[in-house]
């Protein structure tokens, strides 16, 4: 008689993953067990040398087994080039970023207290702090992390949940404008809630067209039972919508520029990078990968939702008067353009050329997001950040380093020459044109126009503008803070001057996406 045999697990190729989520697990029993005034001094070293040497695990796997292309834990999750490429991308987005979380001025004293009120007073005037940002952070990460590199639908809802869970609770954390935060976070609950009941029953209906939730066996199984069914058309939208919200497509936006908006400034950056990337990453196993015989049922639906995120984030971006939500609406633009590269599938050397695209401009636009939300930090007035546009004028005279850095932030966004932006979506639209899509780079091409005309404005407004009298100040950033403005600039004018080395790297791991 034969046992039941115990699952095989490949803890080595598995290993950045399961150390940030197990040092996420010990950051709760800190929070559980360890006197309020030692978690922050042991929470910080923790968080930051599990997300470095997360970071080294991968590129010793890299170095010790060259690009894998591969499935482990039974299949579960796949572990190739795009994998870890994506990993190491949001990993080093997570280093920086929790550099920025590191700063207690942006959280909340105490989150249970009713904004304004006696009790929140005095949790502010004893200096309270909310530590568990850090475990919350962690299990995000790895929530991004196991999100972008499932290989099977039941275990990228998981990943889903793990990333978004956490996120909905720190965006209702913000130390100012309490109100406007915590709504942030019901609306970015109630939304994401309903996105992921759509993505559940979209995975259903999938299922019942397949009889797997394995991304191979649903591409087999296209080949096998043939295209034309009720349920797989249905299940791939619904999918699609769960995927979409997540990225900010339209029109599924509508969350984006609140939450962006409500949310503490680092964990803005942490979302409009690492989430971003993930999202990213399951759209391309879902719809490259479970769906790749499909493209041309899905292909044109997908133009027309990267049209219209392309327009929407470009045209509505110029009428935002909150330098937050202004950042939010280029995210959803900018979201159309890697949309472009997605759908610009073909031959497997077309689809190697177009992933290795989206990997460069994912690694550009998240470091350059992280970097320009960190200078929003430092923009402070008497209610806390300057977020009205107005506030910002004449910031090029009261601090010219700042305003000029901010404004090459703006220009990468803008994709001008010599800025990691301009390689980034170079190499996406080439992609495009190559697989056929050139109306779209049309429409990219006049968004990014448009989109040029709102990032050229906030840099007029800050260099051409008098300041008012009672204009902003600028913070002295902490070192974390300064280190992070330093880092996303330097790497933006290193990607935007000698960007071969990142291109090689993810054209190497581009070569070995695994299908199956």
């Amino acid at each position: 008689m034969n046992g039941i045999q115990p699952p095989t697990i490949e803890y080595g190729q598995l290993m950045p993953l399961l150390l940030v989520f197990g040092a996420a697990i010990v950051g709760v029993l800190i929070e559980a067990f360890a006197p309020r005034y030692l978690r922050k001094a042991i929470h910080v070293p923790l968080t930051m040398l599990t997300l470095l040497g997360a970071f080294g695990l991968v590129i010793v796997q890299v170095l010790r087994d060259g690009v894998p292309t591969a499935a482990v834990a039974m299949g579960a999750i796949a572990v190739d080039g795009p994998s870890l490429f994506i990993w190491g991308v949001i990993l080093v987005l997570s280093v920086v970023s929790v550099l920025l979380i590191n700063d207690d001025d942006n959280f909340v004293a105490s989150a249970a207290a009713v904004p304004g009120s006696p009790d929140e007073e005095e949790a502010i005037a004893r200096g309270g702090a909310h530590t568990e940002v850090y475990p919350l952070a962690l299990f995000a990460i790895g929530g991004m992390m196991l999100f972008a590199a499932s290989n099977d639908l039941l275990i990228m809802f998981v990943g889903l949940e793990v990333m978004s869970l956490p996120l909905y609770l720190l965006c209702g954390l913000a130390r100012r404008r309490r109100l406007l935060s915590q709504e942030s976070s019901v609306k970015y609950f109630l939304l994401g809630a309903f996105s992921s009941a759509f993505f559940l029953y979209g995975m259903a209906m999938i299922y019942g067209y397949a009889g797997t939730v394995d991304l191979g066996g649903i591409n087999d199984a296209l080949g096998r039972v043939g295209g034309q069914d009720t349920l797989l058309y249905l299940g791939t939208a619904l999918l699609g919508v769960g995927l979409f919200f997540k990225i900010g497509a339209a029109p599924f936006q509508a969350w984006k520029p609140d939450v962006y908006q409500g949310a503490p400034t680092p964990i803005t950056a942490l979302m409009a990078s690492g989430t971003l990337v993930a999202a990213f990453g399951a759209v391309l196993r879902v719809f490259w990968v479970a769906l790749g015989n499909l493209d041309w049922d899905w292909r044109p639906v997908m133009w027309g939702i990267a049209i219209l995120t392309m327009i929407v984030g470009a045209i509505l971006a110029i009428t935002q008067t909150d330098i937050k939500r202004m950042l939010a609406y280029s995210s959803i633009a900018h979201a159309g353009f890697l949309l472009t590269g997605v759908i610009a599938t073909g031959e497997a050397t077309q689809n190697a050329n177009s992933l290795s695209a989206l990997l460069f401009y994912l690694l550009a636009y998240g470091i350059t997001t992280v970097g320009a939300f960190a200078v929003v930090t430092m923009v402070r007035d008497a209610g806390g950040e300057a977020g009205h546009l107005s506030r910002w004028a004449g910031l090029g005279k009261r601090s010219p380093a700042l305003a000029g850095i901010f404004a090459f932030f703006l220009l990468a966004f803008a994709g001008i020459p010599l800025t990691s932006g301009f390689f980034g979506k170079y190499a996406v639209f080439a992609a495009a044109v190559a697989g056929g899509a050139l109306p779209l780079v049309v429409v990219g091409v006049v968004s990014s126009a448009i989109a040029a005309f709102f990032y050229v404005r906030v840099i007029v407004l800050m260099f051409f503008s008098e300041p008012a009298a009672d204009g902003p100040t600028i913070a002295v950033p902490s070192a974390g803070t300064a280190a992070v403005v330093a880092l996303a600039a330097a790497a933006t004018v290193v990607l935007g001057v000698y960007p071969q080395p990142v291109f090689d790297l993810a054209d190497a791991a581009a070569s070995s996406l695994f299908v199956r």
